[in-house]
């Protein structure tokens, strides 16, 4: 399955962290690389794109308005004004942000990695919007996707290096009985971001495989959209109706890469989407 249409055309460095804001009608989206955090608006076609002072790996919408950043040395928060806050600042030599998503009780689950990606050196942990921190996995190589079932009941989390997609049982203590939903096959690229359908079906983008596919909660292969940028880094559902598959791509470390790498491109009416919780700080 193709069927890809080119909403913006960049060249990001790491196009990474689509996330639907439902109160602007906007897109958002991240070269973390470059050190930008984009917004696209699919009715009119109107694009922002602001700099931010550091590599960014995730901007989540707070409940009250603004952001919540996911940045190299913690988590701030950007408010309505712009003015800016740190929730948490706890800057690592050689560490960087990465993904995060919002939990279903509007926590921040924000995660990490070593610039050198070396084993271990990354952390996935849960922030609540009073800055209190919890680490949730220590040792985690790259923290990547991370997402909830639509009863909330369970928590599917990527580290890009194991090829794997986990899973774990989520309640109010927080996550337990982790355990592989799918392994990525040797060739096929590598797991990076990924989002959740209202079918509770997963979504995942796939580093160095250029297509984003499918799975269903039993972890069966459901479709497969294949894109001409190689680097296909995350994915998820926008527009008005939550119908719109957006995937984002990277350009960095290719020789000589697609004219499409680093665009954002969507998939129309690919599916239905999740609302995703605001952040509750």
């Amino acid at each position: 399955m193709t069927g890809y249409e080119v909403a913006v055309r960049a060249e990001a460095a790491l196009g990474e962290g689509p996330t639907w804001d439902p109160a602007t009608g906007r897109l958002l989206w991240l070269d973390i690389l470059g050190m930008r955090l984009h917004t696209y608006d699919p009715v009119t076609g109107h694009r922002t794109v602001r700099t931010v002072p550091q590599h960014i790996g995730a901007a989540k919408p707070r409940a009250g308005g603004g952001l919540v950043l996911n940045l190299r040395d913690g988590v701030g928060l950007l408010d309505p004004d712009d003015t800016f806050r740190w929730l948490h600042r706890e800057p690592v030599a050689g560490r960087r942000a990465n993904d995060a998503a919002v939990a279903p009780d509007g926590s921040l689950w924000a995660g990490t990695m070593r610039y050198d990606e070396a084993a271990g050196g990354g952390t996935l942990s849960r922030l609540t919007g009073d800055g209190t921190v919890r680490t949730v996995l220590p040792d985690v190589t790259v923290s990547n996707g991370t997402g909830w079932s639509p009863d909330g009941s369970l928590m599917y989390y990527i580290d890009t290096p194991t090829r794997r997609v986990d899973v774990f049982d989520h309640d109010t203590d927080g996550v337990h009985d982790r355990r592989p939903l799918v392994e990525i096959e040797e060739g096929a690229g590598f797991p990076d971001g990924l989002t959740v359908d209202a079918e509770g079906c997963v979504w995942v983008a796939l580093w160095d495989g250029g297509a984003v596919r499918r799975y269903t909660p039993a972890g069966e292969l459901d479709r497969v959209i294949t894109v001409p940028a190689p680097r296909t880094t995350a994915c998820a559902f926008g527009g008005p109706g939550l119908t719109d598959l957006y995937i984002t791509t990277a350009r960095t470390g290719l020789p000589s890469p697609h004219p499409l790498a680093g665009a954002l491109l969507v998939i129309p009416d690919a599916g239905k989407g999740l609302p995703q919780p605001p952040f509750q700080g």
